[in-house]
């Protein structure tokens, strides 16, 4: 009996505290939304895509009445931090950038933007495998970068 009600008291802690799995965050003030962006951005397909996971319809122009996403930019910048003791680059930072706007019916649109960031080793002898490893880092940066956006407009009321 004790064992029941410590259960059924946290899972009511739990639940009250608004506390929800990742990829299924409430986005229900958001029925539908437009997102704009340059042709063939990556970020944007992925935003798309965690959209429509999310049930939120995706609409296919601006409209006056509904929230638009406009992604402004989304870059990628390296850093050197160390180097071989030939000269040539050991190790890079990475650094995602990404600006967009929210655009709330009858508000002004709110910027957002932040960074993300990672390590790179680099090695001039295994060319290939490295740039294979940088495309797959990018594509782990836009990921996160969409799941940030989503975090980011579940909070807005």
């Amino acid at each position: 009996m004790l064992k029941t009600l410590i259960v059924v008291t946290f899972a009511l802690a739990l639940s009250s505290c608004g506390f929800h799995l990742r990829g299924n965050l409430p986005l229900s003030q958001f029925p539908a939304i437009y997102v704009q962006s340059e042709a063939h951005s990556e970020l944007a397909k992925l935003v798309s895509k965690r959209l429509s996971q999310n049930n939120v319809q995706l609409l296919s122009s601006m409209q006056a009445d509904a929230p638009s996403i406009q992604l402004v930019s989304d870059t990628l910048e390296r850093r050197t931090l160390s180097l071989f003791p030939s000269g040539q680059v050991a190790e890079y930072e990475l650094i995602y950038k990404v600006s967009y706007y929210v655009i709330m019916p009858g508000a002004e649109p709110a910027f957002n933007q932040f960074e993300l960031y990672r390590d790179y080793q680099d090695d001039p002898n295994q060319a290939l495998a490295k740039a294979r490893e940088l495309d797959l880092l990018l594509s782990e940066l836009r990921q996160q970068a969409a799941n940030r956006i989503i975090r980011q407009l579940a909070r807005l009321e």
